[in-house]
């Protein structure tokens, strides 16, 4: 079933993103407040205490770019998808693991 765009680009790439991650994108109707809801994959009570796994999407943020990280970020962080948020690389060569690293070397 296909719906209908996101007016803005940065969103609307954001919820191809999540619907390629089996993401479910529901478009609200005429009067409602905002343009539409994002339904996680997977409801699972234990992922994230179920918190995030519907997450609303506005039609006209104020700050568009920052609403489509926001939508990304919900989609990585969500444990019932079963995507490893670094795309099967380890953690010790994940981006800030050298912090990591260091920090654990200067408590020794």
């Amino acid at each position: 079933m296909s719906r209908r765009r996101h007016p803005d680009n940065a969103i609307e790439d954001a919820l191809t993103y999540a619907e390629s991650r089996g993401w479910r994108i529901a478009c609200a109707g005429p009067r409602a407040h905002c343009w539409g809801r994002m339904y996680c994959p997977t409801p699972d009570p234990d992922c994230r205490c179920g918190e995030f796994c519907i997450t609303s999407i506005w039609s006209t943020p104020r700050a568009p770019v920052r609403h489509a990280r926001q939508i990304r970020r919900v989609v990585d962080g969500c444990t019932g998808t079963g995507v490893d948020d670094w795309h099967g690389v380890d953690e010790d060569s994940a981006p800030g693991s050298e912090d990591r690293h260091d920090a654990d070397a200067k408590e020794a």
